[in-house]
C-alpha cells in the first residue's frame, strides 16, 4: 500500500511541476551594429524593424490619418509603413512614365521589392517593398519629402535593408 500511495504521489508531483513549466522564450532581437530594435507592437505592427542608433537623431513616429505609420530618424532615414499591398504593376508603370520626377533605372527589381534611380534637377533614389508578416502583407516605402534633399542611394539602401530585416514579434502564449 504505502508503495501504491508513493507511486501516486510521484506521478502527481510530476504533473504538477509538468504543467508549471516555463514554455521556452522567444530569442531577443539583436540590431546590427549602429542600429536599433524599434518594437512597433505597440502601434499595432507585430514587428521590429531596425532603425538609426537615436543618439545623435531625433526619432519621430507618427500614425497618419490613411492608415500609415511614419517612422523618422533625423534626415538619413524616413520610411511609411501601410498595412496594404501596393500594386507594383502600377507602381512600375507611374514610376517609368513620371514626366517631372524622371526614371533613370531600376538598382533592384524583385518580385516585392524595387529600389530605382530617378532626377528632376539631380539624381535621387527611391524603393518600395512588401513584407509577409504573419498572414499579413505590410508595404514599406521611402517618404518623400519637398522640404528635404532626396535621398541618395546610400541611405535608401540603408532604410531598405533595415526593412527586410524586420522581426515578427510572436505573443508569448500563457502557460497550460
Amino acid at each position: 500500500m504505502k508503495k501504491s500511495l508513493f507511486l501516486f504521489l510521484v506521478v502527481i508531483n510530476f504533473v504538477f511541476v509538468s504543467c508549471g513549466e516555463d514554455k521556452p522564450k522567444p530569442e531577443p532581437i539583436v540590431a546590427p551594429q549602429g542600429m536599433l530594435v524599434l518594437d512597433l507592437s505597440k502601434y499595432g505592427k507585430p514587428f521590429a524593424l531596425f532603425i538609426p542608433d537615436t543618439n545623435n537623431a531625433k526619432l519621430e513616429i507618427t500614425e497618419q490619418s490613411w492608415g500609415a505609420l511614419e517612422i523618422k530618424v533625423g534626415n538619413g532615414f524616413a520610411v511609411s509603413i501601410s498595412e496594404e499591398e501596393a500594386d507594383f504593376n502600377l507602381r512600375k508603370a507611374d514610376i517609368k512614365s513620371d514626366e517631372v520626377n524622371r526614371f533613370k533605372s531600376f538598382v533592384v527589381e524583385e518580385p516585392t521589392t524595387i529600389f530605382w534611380e530617378s532626377e528632376i534637377t539631380k539624381p535621387e533614389f527611391h524603393f518600395i517593398s512588401i513584407q509577409k508578416i504573419g498572414s499579413n502583407a505590410y508595404t514599406f516605402e521611402d517618404i518623400k519629402s519637398t522640404e528635404a534633399e532626396p535621398f541618395g542611394k546610400e541611405s535608401i539602401q540603408k532604410m531598405l535593408d533595415a526593412v527586410k530585416g524586420i522581426k515578427e514579434i510572436k505573443k508569448e502564449e500563457p502557460n497550460s
